[in-house]
């Protein structure tokens, strides 16, 4: 099974639990197969913790919910060593952070420590506990949630912790005719089981041919002149770091990929800079107040920069 016939196949099976959201089921699947990991931001109600389980069916790896809140512990999410009575010995016993597809929903309730053992075991892909290093499963992709209407009992994750993310998907209200297709599947119960389209073994070879996609040196120099220019935009108080030029070259190739090509071409790269570099960027605070987004200056950019022929 090619990249772009998986896209279809996982399309279709998510189709039977989700009404709508393929743009989102995409990116999820492009961050995936870069190896990456995902901040979803939308308020109640939008599907973000059904499009979540629904991905990590289709794809048949095991799911794992962690519902944040202020109280929440490091160990509650790596796990601990306990004294086992039966056995009269010390045992650990894994957290939710052991599992392929970890929902760390509301990450912005946890409290800083905690946001950071999570983040740790995002970018190492392993967790100590007690001073034993263990190795999380392979694939380990985390798809953090982020309620924006919510200011009170909250703690913002700070910006050097945002780059850690590959992707920031908004979701928003669904259109009419998806929100009228949804309430008449409801009504009927129209909504089958979900079966997995792919192996273990299948979805790791997935992921090492979206790696095998080639970038051309012209494609590479495009992909730092955004870059470059996001640190030149006056509007802003900080461009994108060079973790973000390499995230958006990975998330280009696993597009490239999704479409049935083995290189990378310029669409790519612009089909993947919003969710790539949106909570990168930080604007100044005067054009913050003037209505001014970060999406219109990516936007900006995208327009300015030269595309390779």
């Amino acid at each position: 099974m090619d990249g772009k016939g998986f896209m279809e196949r996982l399309k279709k099976e998510i189709r039977k639990a989700v009404v709508g959201k393929e743009d989102v089921i995409e990116l999820l699947t492009i961050a995936l197969l870069s190896e990456g990991h995902v901040l979803i931001e939308g308020i109640p109600g939008v599907a973000k913790t059904t499009i979540a389980k629904a991905f990590s069916q289709a794809i048949g790896l095991k799911f794992s919910r962690i519902q944040l809140t202020p109280d929440l512990l490091p160990a509650d999410i790596v796990g601990i060593f306990y004294y086992d009575q039966k056995t009269g010995e010390w045992t650990i016993k894994h957290g939710p952070i052991f599992a392929n597809v970890v929902l760390a929903d509301e990450i912005n309730r946890a409290q800083p420590k905690t946001q950071s053992a999570l983040l740790e075991a995002m970018q190492e892909k392993q967790v100590t506990i007690e001073g034993t290093t263990h190795r999380l499963p392979e694939p380990f992709f985390v798809i953090a949630t982020m309620n924006p209407l919510e200011h009170e009992g909250v703690y913002v994750l700070p910006e050097a912790q945002l780059d850690r993310f590959m992707l920031k998907v908004e979701v928003g209200y669904p259109p009419k005719e998806e929100e009228l297709n949804l309430l008449r599947r409801k009504s009927t119960n129209d909504f089958g089981e979900i079966r997995p389209i792919v192996t273990h073994g299948g979805l790791m070879r997935l992921i090492s041919e979206a790696k095998k996609v080639s970038a051309s040196d012209e494609i590479i120099e495009y992909i730092y002149s955004i870059v470059a220019r996001t640190r030149e935009d006056e509007r802003l108080l900080f461009g994108a770091s060079p973790r973000a030029g390499e995230h958006l070259l990975y998330a280009a190739k696993a597009s490239a990929f999704l479409d049935g090509r083995d290189y990378v071409i310029p669409d790519d790269v612009k089909k993947v800079a919003k969710p790539v570099l949106v909570h990168r960027l930080i604007l100044k605070a005067e054009y913050e107040l003037e209505g001014l987004k970060t999406t219109d200056v990516i936007e900006d950019v995208l327009r300015s920069t030269a595309v390779p022929v």
